[in-house]
């Protein structure tokens, strides 16, 4: 397999019981980070809590930092089920029923709707995803 980057964050585990931990990400944007956040009000920094896998075993309590790793070729994955095949979707039903239809108001509404069954499909695949897309566990380093 080829050896891409990894992205890395700081987390606190929440739980650490039987099976995979809970651990709790700060997640910010780009405005999360500059000096001046508190003067726009754009500043975009949101808690996370996600299931980790614990690759390396590590003895965890509740309330430890830990480093959360996950490749960056999976982000782009990610990335592409869940924005740009759905945006694509949208697109070619709303192409295709404009030639068909030539109603532009209900063309855009069943391209619309055509997101539903595509969203369903996906949480009812959710353990597939869960197999492929998965974040692994390192020991705190600054």
């Amino acid at each position: 397999m080829k050896n891409d980057e990894i992205i890395k964050h700081e987390g606190i585990v929440t739980d650490a019981g039987k099976g995979n931990p809970t651990v709790k990400i700060l997640s910010k944007s780009a405005c999360a980070a500059c000096h001046a956040k508190g003067a726009c009000g754009l500043s975009d920094l949101q808690e996370k809590v996600i299931e980790v896998e614990n690759t390396h075993n590590i003895n965890l309590n509740p309330g430890d930092k830990v480093n959360v790793t996950m490749r960056t070729s999976l982000g782009v994955k990610a990335v592409l089920w869940g924005y740009l095949y759905p945006f694509l979707v949208v697109v070619v039903v709303l192409f295709s029923l404009l030639a068909l239809t030539e109603n532009e108001g209900l063309s855009a509404i069943i391209a619309l709707f055509c997101l539903v069954p595509y969203y369903l499909i996906l949480s009812k695949n959710k353990s597939r995803f869960k197999k492929r897309f998965h974040f692994e566990l390192e020991p705190f380093s600054d």
